[in-house]
């Protein structure tokens, strides 16, 4: 329902007008009658009409002035001068001063209804693009802050478009003012997302990545000298700025170390933090963001919980000692035939050497991929099949990328190779277990054989006969010699306890064409001769 007042000097018009039309059904209330311009001016404040339906010519103050100061106070305010005068000065006036609109004395109820009808749905209109600005306003004010981020991320990637800066930072209140003279980035990672991850439920670990950027926020607002938000890697940003470079850089160091400090204490986990230059402009902000995150890839190098500063990394890089990539053969022939300490030494020479290097991290991990795919090609060449990992789990090419830091790399390397070497110590174990018994098998069936030799055992298993001997030795606890005589004298004593076979007929059976020789050979093994062990039979 619209508010309406009716202002006229003749009694008759005011209640005539009152009377005559269904208000209600108009969408209308008649709050105010009035019998001059000056009461009406007096009431407005009070009453705040939506529409006023005044007369031209009235006393005190006429429908003009009554026109211009709605204009000039209450410009929403709907206005419909009714009048006697059908003169042109009036109709220029009233348009001047945005008179809704203009009816001529004397008029039908039929004529103020169909006019009142355009002025309530003119309204209408008004209050649905007023209530629409209203919820677009309010949806900008919910959305501020992912909008506020998303801009912030843009201009610390450097995909700005358009548009005056220092308008875009006033419109969504972010306190960078061009005026500064010196900004620096910082990016801020959590150091063990796996950790997380394992300890916390996928929404637990989202608010701690987002507890860390509130404490940096907290510290920063304290402070009043810099602005924080998340990236959308779940990375916390933080630009800070300052008046000359010394100031800034100490500054800088001195929340930085308190950030981390806090996020140890409160969260019970660290943080490594990416220290970018400092820069003389906002329009270069994304320079220094690049160099912060070209240092934090740095503590893959340096380890985890460190504060690491671009200008100080690039001193070291002078320094840094080329890869040689001689330690991958290392490993690979220390796999297969080193101890577990020596594998172990060469894996850290290896972690010793990429942290010398300063490779880029992308390099560093190609060349531990490669040291992977060199271990799977060895176990490749000792025809093993068996995989370090079953189908269901994930490939060791792909495992490290979750590996933050080269201390990392380390342990996880020095674990993969122990596997390694279980692997193939229990495959040339089974391997040799299988050669002997075949050894076995082979001479108690070719005993009787007076040609049988460990030559010929070796050539029928394709073995060299230092190898052989020494996998034999192993698996029986015997020589070649000593075992075959063994397996002789077995059979020749079940030949004299069960046979009627003449001495010299049982040594031939069992490989010795020489009675006599086998005579001394029995003797040794028995303590008596094959005579005598049959009488005792």
């Amino acid at each position: 329902m619209y508010k309406i007042v009716i202002a006229d000097d003749e009694d008759n018009v005011r209640e005539g007008i009152r009377e005559s039309l269904n208000w209600d059904e108009l969408g209308f209330g008649v709050v105010g009658v009035f019998e001059n311009g000056r009461e009406v001016i007096q009431a407005m404040e009070q009453l705040q009409p939506d529409v006023v339906l005044t007369d031209i010519n009235m006393p005190f103050m006429d429908g003009l002035e009554v026109s211009r100061y709605l204009f000039e106070h209450y410009p929403h305010t709907k206005i419909i001068i009714l009048t006697g005068y059908d003169e042109f000065e009036y109709a220029q006036e009233a348009l001047k001063l945005k008179v809704h609109d203009y009816i001529l004395k004397p008029n039908t109820a039929d004529e103020l209804h169909e006019i009142l009808s355009k002025v309530k749905a003119d309204l209408d209109d008004e209050n649905r693009k007023v209530e629409d600005l209203s919820k677009l306003k309010q949806q900008l004010r919910e959305s501020l802050p992912l909008v506020r981020e998303r801009f912030l991320n843009q201009l610390v990637t450097g995909n700005i478009r358009g548009g005056k800066l220092e308008d875009k930072l006033a419109y969504l209140d972010i306190d960078l003012s061009l005026s500064r003279s010196h900004y620096v980035v910082a990016v801020i990672d959590v150091d063990d997302h796996g950790e997380l991850q394992r300890f916390y439920p996928e929404s637990e670990s989202e608010l701690l990545y987002f507890a860390v950027c509130n404490i940096s926020l907290e510290i920063i607002a304290r402070e009043k000298n810099g602005i924080v938000f998340q990236n959308n890697s779940e990375k916390t940003i933080v630009i800070l700025y300052g008046e000359n470079v010394e100031t800034l850089r100490e500054e800088a160091l001195r929340i930085l170390e308190e950030i981390n400090l806090s996020v140890k204490e409160y969260l019970r986990f660290t943080v490594s933090i990416g220290v970018g230059d400092i820069c003389t402009s906002l329009n270069k902000i994304h320079l220094s963001h690049k160099r912060a995150s070209t240092a934090l890839e740095y503590r893959f190098f340096l380890g985890k919980n460190r504060i690491i500063h671009i200008s100080d990394i690039e001193g070291e890089l002078d320094e840094s000692i080329p890869y040689d990539k001689l330690w991958e053969r290392k490993l690979v022939l220390g796999l297969k035939s080193g101890t577990q300490h020596e594998i172990e030494v060469i894996v850290e020479n290896i972690i010793k050497n990429l942290k010398e290097s300063y490779l880029p991290m992308d390099r560093c991990y190609i060349h531990i991929q490669q040291i992977i795919v060199s271990i799977m090609d060895a176990l490749e060449e000792l025809d093993i099949r068996e995989a370090l990992h079953n189908s269901a789990a994930l490939s060791p090419l792909t495992v490290i990328y979750g590996l933050k830091t080269l201390d990392e790399v380390e342990v996880w390397l020095k674990s993969y190779c122990s596997r390694t070497t279980n692997i193939i110590l229990e495959t040339r174990n089974n391997f040799c277990k299988m050669q002997a018994m075949k050894a076995e098998e082979y001479i108690k069936e070719n005993y009787a054989d007076t040609k049988i030799s460990m030559d010929a055992v070796c050539k029928y298993l394709v073995l060299s006969t230092s190898y052989f001997s020494l996998i034999f030795k192993n698996h029986t606890g015997e020589t070649f010699i000593s075992y075959l005589t063994r397996i002789r004298v077995e059979k020749s004593k079940e030949l004299l306890k069960c046979t009627d076979l003449k001495t010299y007929e049982i040594a031939d059976r069992v490989g010795y064409t020489d009675p006599h020789y086998f005579n001394l050979i029995f003797k040794k093994a028995m303590g008596m001769t094959p005579t005598e062990y049959r009488r005792m039979m």
